[in-house]
């Protein structure tokens, strides 16, 4: 082991620092904090497409990449409600997709795509503050800042989605929330203005698969963790 790492490791235990955990694991403080790894950096255990078929691309370097992936997105085989999730992602250029949380059902709406039936979080290669760039939950709250690193580089988001509040970060930044409860009125948001969506959030399902979706361009995620709430 190289000299540097041993120092860094017992700087760490002398002052009682929190442990890192490598990629694609756990410290022990998160298992016992209750954090669940729903990736594991090898294979695809785990996830399927939105159609319920095996992903067409396989684990990259301990990542996954739902780019051609066979289906609209990538999903996690469980339904989750409030939860605190983390990953790390990275994009190429001109990249443009986005995370899904609480889609529920599976079955797409008379012609729309599934990822209509869920909130998502915008990932593109932008540099705005819009309701489709990196941070926003997409067509509907914008993000405050734009945070997001260059293609090629690693980006962490946060999601916490506890009832009805949604809470984006990204590198350690909150840039997005979301009062579903103040969603009352279909195709408009609380302040008055329209959007695309037929859906008054306060009645959209708190409860649902994590998608990661396949929009255009390579995008890879690793180190997705997530912790139950109550």
């Amino acid at each position: 082991m190289h000299r540097y790492t041993v120092f860094a490791l017992l700087v760490f235990i002398a002052l009682g620092l929190p442990a890192i955990a490598a990629d694609n694991e756990l410290t022990d403080q998160e298992k016992r904090d209750g954090w669940m790894l729903l990736f594991d950096g090898k294979s695809l255990t785990g996830w399927t497409t939105n159609d319920g078929q095996p992903s067409a691309r396989p684990v990259e370097q301990g990542s996954l990449n739902p780019h051609r992936c066979g289906g609209y997105m990538l999903i996690h085989e469980r339904q989750w409600d409030n939860f605190i999730l983390t990953l790390d992602f990275k994009i190429s250029p001109g990249c443009n997709t986005g995370l899904f949380f609480r889609t529920a059902p599976l079955k797409p709406l008379p012609g729309k795509d599934v990822g209509y039936n869920g909130l998502e979080v915008a990932i593109d290669d932008t540099r705005g503050q819009g309701f489709t760039d990196t941070g926003a939950i997409y067509g509907l709250v914008a993000a405050n800042s734009n945070v997001m690193r260059p293609a090629g580089e690693w980006n962490h988001l946060v999601l916490t989605c506890n009832k009805n509040i949604v809470e984006v970060r990204l590198n350690r930044r909150t840039v997005t929330m979301m009062d579903l409860d103040m969603w009352t009125d279909k195709g408009r948001r609380p302040n008055g203005t329209p959007h695309k969506f037929e859906f008054a959030y306060k009645d959209h399902p708190r409860r649902g698969y994590i998608g990661l979706q396949d929009h255009g361009g390579d995008c890879w995620y690793k180190n997705i963790k997530l912790q139950p709430l109550k």
